[in-house]
């Protein structure tokens, strides 16, 4: 071999010799740069973490679920009257109960013809969906039964289930069926809107599977319903005549019965008691020992979730009050910071419940 290919030699195994020497370092320093990069990373995102905000709940700091009365076998239909007091229905025993504030538990009604959802207007009496008598009602504080509706065009209602009283007395209420389906005469599970001097029935949706539950904002303009045999709940424009337009879905889920609150959060009730805030966006799910069925808020300061739920009603306290009523109109929505900087001539309104539908 000639000095001059020995040469050559030389300095391709010295390049091959630097190249292996430097991929073995390579390979030694790349999980080192990749574990620096990751633990990088993850100081970032810690520190990003610690400097969000909080999620704040509704409930109050450090409330309890309390199981206020039990013994039941299914309990329905919450309401609170002016004094903060809850009546609900215990709909296969028949009745109707009060539990006061006091923690008195009592009867106010025996023979409630199946009464399930409960709603109180302005003077006080207790409207009723009795499901097994098929009608709507309204009850006296005596206990006096005056029927406002039975049939529509001629024919009995399938099951009157749950109701909501509009600003202008108007009552929209549900008319599904559940369980024994015979002697059905309306064809169809419907809503209904029964006028405020108690004269006009209007059918006012008639494309649900099963419409359940069903609540509405303080100013009347949105109307929320439930439609239980299809997992969804919708958002409906209300109309002057009290007619409904623009259908939105607002949940992706159904729900039993259901309330809202001050700041216009929706509150559905299916395992758990589910929040959404006005724009349909899940903010926070409530866990009850038993299966919720519906749920209102009352008490003296209207900032008591009370939950009836299987054979118990419960309550919870909260850091939210509950949206104004026909029988509690003075009940003023919580305005943010962001929203009181709006308040000024040619704004748009503080607040507002209703969904841009």
């Amino acid at each position: 071999m000639t000095r001059k290919a020995c040469f050559i030699s030389l300095l391709a195994a010295l390049a091959l010799s630097i190249t292996g020497v430097a991929k073995e370092k390579s390979a030694k320093e790349k999980p080192a740069k990749e574990k620096a990069v990751r633990k990088e990373k993850a100081a970032k995102e810690k520190s990003v973490k610690e400097k969000a905000p909080k999620k704040s709940s509704l409930v109050a700091p450090g409330a309890e679920m309390r199981k206020l009365t039990v013994d039941f076998t299914f309990t329905e239909g919450p309401a609170g009257d002016a004094e903060g007091n809850v009546y609900f229905s215990d709909i296969p025993n028949n009745r109707i109960h009060k539990w006061a504030l006091d923690g008195n538990l009592s009867t106010f009604l025996e023979n409630s013809g199946g009464a399930n959802g409960l709603y109180f207007d302005k003077d006080g009496n207790l409207l009723a969906c009795q499901g097994e008598a098929r009608q709507l009602v309204s009850i006296s504080p005596k206990g006096e039964i005056t029927m406002l509706a039975d049939r529509y065009r001629g024919k009995k209602f399938n099951s009157p289930n749950d109701l909501w009283i509009d600003p202008k007395g108007g009552v929209y209420f549900s008319d599904p069926r559940y369980g024994n389906r015979d002697g059905m005469e309306q064809g169809g599970e419907r809503v209904y809107y029964l006028t405020p001097n108690r004269k006009t029935l209007v059918q006012v949706i008639s494309d649900l599977v099963r419409p359940n539950g069903l609540i509405g904002t303080p100013d009347g303009k949105t109307l929320y319903v439930a439609d239980a045999g299809d997992g969804k709940t919708y958002a409906y424009q209300v109309n002057n005549s009290g007619t409904l337009t623009g259908k939105k879905l607002f949940a992706p889920e159904g729900s039993d019965g259901m309330t809202i609150d001050s700041q216009g959060n929706v509150y559905l009730t299916t395992k758990v008691v589910a929040v959404y805030n006005r724009r349909g966006r899940k903010i926070e799910e409530i866990q009850v020992p038993e299966q919720p069925a519906n749920v209102t808020f009352a008490g003296k300061d209207n900032k008591t979730l009370f939950i009836t739920a299987q054979t118990s009603l419960y309550a919870l306290d909260m850091q939210v009050k509950g949206a104004a009523t026909p029988l509690r109109p003075d009940q003023k929505a919580t305005k943010s910071k962001a929203a009181k900087k709006s308040n000024r001539p040619g704004a748009r309104p503080n607040w507002r419940l209703s969904p841009s539908l």
